[in-house]
């Protein structure tokens, strides 16, 4: 195989197991104000990516499918932006449980990386919120991207705690397999286009992002006149797709490859 080739073919899949484990060891170990701050950015890019959506949904003639479709495209705006533009996310951080597997990083580090990013988020969210808030992004459309934020809210709080949970698993195995695709490839094309795909499909399927909830829920909350949104559907809705995200990111995703590639080099 010549130079060339080998520029531009994406690592092998135990070539990326490799890659994640080391980039989860260096994860683990960033220093805290590094990992709330850029954990702030990952929920500021994936609340701007759900308002994408929210917009580009809204009012469309175009039928379900092709709704969707075009909303789940939007919506990978927000992964773009954390993978290449650098940001720490909460789903996609469920993959350094590789270099936990490993022994290569502590359990107390595994919580201490989710705590801090899933609180980042979640600030970048809610901080998102008040600036979209402020900006009157709600009334575009004669008020229609404000209905439909809260229809979006109004839905995701009324589902049942298996149904949320189940979603919250088959999202995060997508977000962690769209992210390690993306480890995989060696150019921001390739990065962008192997994000585009696993984002979509979990939008387009009605899967549940925590973080992403993390604005839609307090927006569309924000924006309920009629009491349409319920605050406790909201918070377990964020508590069981949260629970959800790790699993599927963790056992389905993270779990499944250490088993295929890293474990036996780690015996």
């Amino acid at each position: 195989m010549d130079t060339n080739q080998q520029v531009s073919d994406a690592y092998p899949p135990a070539e990326i197991a490799r890659k994640v484990e080391k980039i989860g060891v260096t994860k683990a170990r960033l220093d805290t104000l590094s990992v709330l701050v850029l954990s702030v950015l990952a929920g500021a890019f994936i609340s701007l990516g759900a308002l994408f959506y929210a917009v580009v949904v809204t009012d469309t003639s175009l039928g379900f499918g092709v709704t969707r479709l075009l909303g789940g495209v939007s919506f990978s705006l927000g992964l773009i932006l954390v993978v290449v533009a650098g940001a720490e996310l909460f789903t996609g951080n469920n993959l350094i449980a590789m270099a936990w597997a490993s022994g290569l990083i502590r359990t107390r580090d595994v919580l201490r990386s989710w705590l801090l990013t899933y609180i980042g988020n979640a600030v970048g969210c809610v901080g998102t919120v008040v600036l979209v808030a402020w900006s009157g992004i709600d009334t575009l459309a004669n008020d229609a991207v404000g209905r439909t934020v809260v229809d979006i809210a109004r839905s995701k709080s009324g589902l049942s705690m298996s149904e949320a949970f189940a979603r919250g698993i088959l999202c995060n195995v997508l977000v962690c397999l769209a992210v390690w695709l993306a480890i995989g490839a060696r150019s921001v094309t390739d990065k962008i286009m192997a994000i585009l795909f696993p984002v979509t499909a979990f939008v387009v399927m009605g899967f549940e992002h925590s973080v992403a909830n993390w604005f839609f829920l307090p927006y569309g909350f924000f924006l309920d006149s009629q009491g349409l949104v319920s605050l406790s559907g909201a918070l377990q809705n964020l508590l069981l797709v949260s629970a959800g995200n790790i699993v599927g990111g963790t056992l389905l995703v993270s779990g499944v490859y250490w088993i295929a590639y890293l474990r036996r080099e780690r015996i």
